[in-house]
């Protein structure tokens, strides 16, 4: 099997040897492997090699970014997780398995395929896998960090649900005139989320009803009058990370949003960008699924899976 491998070095924990340890394991399971690291300014010209598999060893903005340009090319994506949260490698039941056994599983691999949306901003455009919103999770973005960032993961999770349970607990409802499929959803929300995948942010289990390749996104929508319940199940995220928040959702495919400058997320990314994107309200955010997928390469059930 021939392997380009994008690795992100800032993702794990060491760096060098991270990336020889991925090719070693690569190497004894029998495949061919071309490395490429995410940092270097050319990485995406890997892409264009012959290749039958493409894993990504990193996060989920590595995942992301490497998926955007898989589009249509009929070359698989298999995710060797080693970020911080996560939550796309969760979502296809790989984040908790060992490295070897979730390449020993592409001899006879299930094949997932995950929606790729669209947002479209008087800023400009960008595809996304994970979600879009805006509220809690794009004010959480974009506040500095205070202190050095934790070098674990899971300390990286801890750390940053901690914040965000400060911010849901304070944070000022946004006046929002919406649409979702034409239908009115307008309202004060401290939080708003398209969500493509059951997880965002820290690894928090929004979006339960949530399909791979279902063809919908989960819009969570979090009032006034939800934000004692959000702020429980995050005082209580820890005890069982899909503890369902039972917050209130709608399906659907057209996320419409009336833009008066208030920012946004799109997956990990901060929308429009301070001092960078050139863009002044009123204007539209458009969010969509539009058919689009990528095929993402995972081993066979584990266990009770």
């Amino acid at each position: 099997m021939r392997v380009t491998l994008i690795h992100n070095p800032a993702a794990g924990s060491q760096g060098k040897e991270d990336a020889e340890l991925l090719q070693r394991v690569l190497r004894e399971a029998g495949c061919k492997v071309r490395y490429e690291s995410s940092k270097d300014d050319d990485w995406d010209e890997a892409l264009e090699k012959p290749a039958d598999v493409v894993a990504v060893a990193g996060g989920d903005g590595t995942v992301s970014k490497v998926a955007r340009r898989l589009v249509g090319r009929g070359i698989p994506l298999a995710p060797l997780p080693c970020g911080t949260a996560n939550n796309i490698s969760r979502t296809l039941r790989v984040a908790e398995l060992p490295l070897e056994v979730v390449v020993d599983g592409w001899r006879n691999p299930r094949i997932v395929k995950l929606d790729l949306g669209k947002v479209r901003a008087p800023w400009g455009e960008r595809s996304f896998i994970e979600g879009v919103g805006a509220g809690l999770f794009a004010t959480l973005l974009s506040r500095p960090k205070n202190g050095k960032k934790p070098a674990k993961p899971d300390a990286r999770v801890v750390s940053g649900l901690e914040r965000l349970k400060k911010l849901a607990r304070t944070t000022e409802p946004l006046e929002l005139r919406a649409k979702l499929d034409g239908e009115d959803i307008s309202g004060r929300y401290i939080l708003i989320e398209a969500l493509n995948i059951p997880y965002i942010g820290p690894s928090l289990y929004l979006a339960p009803e949530s399909a791979p390749g279902d063809g919908q996104f989960d819009v969570v929508l979090v009032g006034e009058a939800e934000r004692d319940r959000l702020v429980k199940y995050l005082d209580s995220w820890q005890e069982n990370r899909e503890r369902i928040a039972v917050l209130p959702s709608r399906r659907g495919r057209h996320l419409q949003l009336e833009w008066d400058g208030f920012a946004i997320h799109v997956d990990d990314k901060l929308r429009p960008r301070p001092k960078k994107d050139d863009a002044a309200p009123p204007g539209r955010i458009d969010v969509r699924l539009e058919g689009a997928t990528v095929d993402f390469l995972c081993p066979p059930p584990q266990g009770d899976d």
